[in-house]
C-alpha cells in the first residue's frame, strides 16, 4: 500500500503566504517554531497557539521570496487568515491565500524522480532543494514534497507518472501516521498543547526563540510539567476508518482517555495517531468510540522522546 513508490497530489491543505519586510518579525511572535533557523535550504513544522498554549493550527513553513509559505489543513485556513490579519495591521506584512498559485505533490520513494527534475534533496528531515522554480522538501520518515507554480501542474504530473504510480491521498496520510507526525484539524482545534502531539520531538517547537503567543504555557510544560496525555500510534483491525476527534476509552477511566489525531486505511484495517492518557497506554486496553468499541493495538513510534535534546532547539 504505502510501502511502494508513489506520488500523490496534496489537495487537502491550503497555502497561507505572509510577505513583506516585517514578515519574519511578525511570525516570530506568533508561531512555536524559530524562523531564525529557516533559510533557502531548510523548512520546519510548527504551530500557532492560543494564550493558554492550545494549538489552533499546525503547519509546515518555508521561506519564499520576501516572505513565508505555511501549508495547513484547508478547513482551518479561513479562520487563521482572518485572525492573523488582525495582528498584521501593526506590521509591514501582508497575508494572502496562495493555494491557487501552487501545486503540491507528496512523494514516497521518489528521489529518482526529483533528481530527474534537477532536485538533489538531502536525506535530513526538513531539508529543502530548489531549482527552476521548483521546491523539494524532505519530511520525517523519508518522504518528500514537491511544490511548484500552478502552471506547471500538468507537466509535472506527467513526469512523475512516468516513474511513479499515482496513489490516493490515503496512502500519503498512512505514511504520515507511520512517521508519527501529528496535525491539527477542525475537530481537534484548541484540544492539544504542542507536546501532546510530540511537535517538540520533530522540530516544531523552539525553546530558545523567546516570546510567542502561548509560549509561557508550552515552556512551563517542557521544563516543569508532567504531561499526562501524549501522541501514540495504534492500529485497528476493522473496516471502519476512525474519524478525527473520535474519542478513545479504557477501563482505567470512566470517561474518554484520548482523541484520534489522524487515521488512514492500511493493509490490515487502519492505523492512527491519537493523543492518549499515559495510564491508559500503560494498561493497554484501549477502545474506539466507547468502552465496548473496537479494540486498538499500540504500535511503536519511529522516534524517541528526549527532553534534553528538545530544549536545545
Amino acid at each position: 500500500m504505502a510501502d511502494s513508490a508513489f506520488f500523490t497530489p496534496l489537495n487537502h491543505e491550503s497555502l497561507l503566504a505572509v510577505r513583506g519586510p516585517d514578515a519574519a518579525k511578525f511570525l516570530q511572535g506568533q508561531l512555536t517554531c524559530n524562523l531564525n533557523y529557516l533559510d533557502e535550504r531548510t523548512s520546519s513544522l510548527g504551530a500557532r497557539c492560543t494564550p493558554k498554549g492550545r494549538m489552533i493550527s499546525s503547519f509546515r513553513i518555508l521561506q519564499d521570496g520576501d516572505g513565508y509559505l505555511l501549508a495547513l489543513a484547508s478547513e482551518l485556513f479561513e479562520a487563521q487568515l482572518a485572525d492573523l490579519k488582525k495582528y498584521a495591521v501593526f506590521s509591514k506584512s501582508t497575508l494572502a491565500d496562495e493555494s491557487a498559485s501552487w501545486v503540491r505533490f507528496g512523494l514516497s520513494g521518489g528521489d529518482s524522480a526529483l533528481l530527474a527534475l534537477g532536485l538533489d534533496l538531502p536525506q535530513d528531515a526538513d531539508s529543502v532543494a530548489r531549482g527552476d522554480g521548483l521546491i523539494a522538501i524532505r519530511l520525517p520518515g523519508g518522504h518528500a514534497e514537491l511544490w511548484a507554480p500552478a502552471d506547471q501542474a500538468e507537466r509535472l504530473r506527467g513526469q512523475l507518472a512516468a516513474q511513479l504510480r499515482e496513489a490516493p491521498l490515503n496512502d500519503w496520510l498512512l505514511g504520515q501516521v507511520r512517521a508519527g507526525i501529528g496535525q491539527v484539524f477542525g475537530a481537534t482545534r484548541e484540544l492539544f498543547i504542542p507536546q501532546m502531539i510530540n511537535l517538540q520531538a520533530v522540530g516544531g517547537v523552539s525553546f530558545k526563540k523567546g516570546c510567542y503567543t502561548g509560549q509561557e504555557i508550552v515552556a512551563r510544560m517542557q521544563y516543569l510539567g508532567k504531561l499526562k496525555r501524549r501522541l501514540q500510534r495504534l492500529s485497528l483491525q476493522a473496516d471502519e476508518l476512525p474519524g478525527i476527534g473520535t474519542e478513545l476509552f479504557s477501563p482505567v477511566h470512566g470517561s474518554s482517555v484520548g482523541e484520534v489525531v489522524l487515521a488512514a486505511q492500511s493493509e490490515q484495517g487502519s492505523e492512527l495517531l491519537a493523543v492518549l492518557q499515559e495510564d491508559a497506554k500503560s494498561d493497554g486496553r484501549i477502545h474506539l468510540g466507547s468502552a465496548d468499541g473496537p479494540a486498538l493495538t499500540l504500535l511503536e513510534l519511529p522516534y524517541q522522546l528526549d527532553a534534553d535534546r528538545e530544549i536545545q532547539r
